[in-house]
């Protein structure tokens, strides 16, 4: 489905016209450019590959490098196809806005939340704990218990809630309605909150 490129500014709240307070997600989309035009004659499918960002030229591979220079483009950050886009009247170069969206419309956004490092079981699957130290212990507090049988099945099973790496997961929130659209600073405000942390790269998707 046809989307954009953006980056999370942060949260804040505005007013709508009936006087009613709204929690949003301040995003900067764009402005992406139309770096290469997939088509079902050439490459098997149709997609729309678009650039957001920048990149200094050294960090660049010479093939790609090669391909910017060619189209009188300079080097992107990040690179992304979406289909759905009608390439009809699309040419290598143009500039797709904030404006691709409109207010009042619902769209979802993929991102990837803050990480967190390695946390226990009651901070990562909200386990309450062992209790009180009563019968000398004096440091289980925050211990997972016991996770496996004793001779059948003897194994831990897969599964099993313990401790371990908490977020830098892949999200996609569904249904986020647009509340507002600034096309001259290309900024979109999103009712609601979206994964990551401020200044973090996240895909706008039409439904």
């Amino acid at each position: 489905m046809p989307g954009l490129i953006g980056k999370k500014i942060g949260m804040t709240s505005i007013f709508n016209s009936d006087g009613e307070l709204i929690p949003v997600t301040v995003i900067k989309v764009g402005p992406c450019k139309v770096i290469n035009i997939r088509s079902a004659k050439v490459h098997g499918y149709e997609a729309v590959q678009l650039g957001f960002g920048s990149k200094k030229e050294k960090n660049i591979n010479k093939p790609l490098l090669g391909y910017y220079k060619k189209n009188n483009m300079s080097p992107f950050a990040l690179l992304k196809e979406f289909k759905g886009f009608d390439t009809s009247d699309m040419k290598i170069g143009d500039e797709i806005k904030a404006d691709f969206f409109k207010e009042g419309e619902t769209i979802k956004v993929k991102g990837k939340s803050i990480g967190k490092g390695f946390q226990g079981v009651m901070k990562r699957h909200g386990f309450s704990g062992v209790g009180g130290s009563t019968h000398g212990q004096s440091d289980r507090q925050r211990a997972p218990g016991s996770i496996g049988q004793s001779s059948s099945p003897s194994r831990v099973l897969k599964g099993m809630k313990m401790g371990g790496r908490m977020g830098n997961t892949n999200f996609t929130i569904l249904n986020l309605k647009v509340v507002k659209v600034d096309s001259e600073e290309n900024i979109l405000m999103v009712k609601g909150a979206v994964p990551g942390s401020v200044n973090s790269i996240i895909e706008l998707l039409k439904n």
